[in-house]
């Protein structure tokens, strides 16, 4: 899987719950969700996550990842960012092809989960996916692990998001044909080789040495018999 080519959200994308509380505006060039109430889904997915955890007035925000395989996920990372993410729009992006699921913020690596199948770790690849994007309640867990719930005082909540941007590349036979519309940096080959660039690790080290706050791969009280066997590996 690739990316790269702007799309609209009337093309793209479909409001499946919510009644109005979703709006798609400038001529579907944006998009914005409202939350009162919540919605879940799914029992054996594949799953590929950003998440923006709530947080007490004045706290940072924290960007929630994980990546779930055939419903299984646990694989938690959490960063502050270096910005204000509600200020100004700013752009999330996922690289996901055959050796590794790349994150990204504004083109900044943030993680980079590799595929382990070699060492029986699954990799998210048997399913086809789709893009969802929703506003969730997850006080029973996200804000100071439940501690903090939300104040509905203050709904509704709202996301916008704009200038959605996808492409996709099949594979057969070892070979990948991509869609025309592949464009932009993310259609570098360096983003789908086995390993980054070196200037992309070491932005993805100025990241995870000074933003990074949680790791499940660095939290021994929750695998007390031993990590799960991707966190051996070197992060590139």
């Amino acid at each position: 899987m690739a990316v790269a080519a702007s799309g609209s959200f009337y093309q793209d994308f479909d409001l499946t719950w919510g009644d109005h509380r979703a709006k798609i505006f400038n001529g579907g060039q944006l998009l914005s969700l409202s939350l009162d109430k919540l919605s879940s889904q799914g029992p054996t997915h594949d799953e590929i996550d950003f998440e923006f955890l709530g947080n007490l007035s004045g706290d940072p925000y924290i960007l929630h990842t994980n990546v779930f395989t055939q419903g299984k996920g646990n694989r938690e990372q959490q960063f502050y960012l270096w910005f204000d993410p509600t200020r100004n729009f700013h752009t999330y992006s996922i690289i996901w092809s055959q050796q590794h699921i790349i994150f990204l913020v504004d083109n900044i690596p943030i993680r980079v989960f590799k595929n382990g199948e070699s060492i029986g770790v699954p990799f998210p690849k048997s399913q086809p996916m789709r893009i969802y994007s929703s506003l969730w309640n997850a006080d029973d867990w996200a804000t100071r692990g439940g501690l903090v719930k939300t104040d509905w005082t203050k709904a509704p909540f709202t996301a916008y998001y704009r200038n959605f941007k996808a492409d996709a590349c099949s594979w057969s036979s070892g070979t990948s044909s991509c869609g025309s519309r592949s464009s932009s940096s993310f259609s570098d080959p360096a983003w789908h080789t086995n390993s980054l660039d070196a200037p992309s690790r070491r932005r993805l080290r100025w990241v995870q040495k000074y933003f990074m706050i949680y790791n499940y791969c660095a939290d021994l009280k929750r695998f007390p018999q031993g990590f799960p066997p991707e966190c051996e590996r070197s992060r590139f």
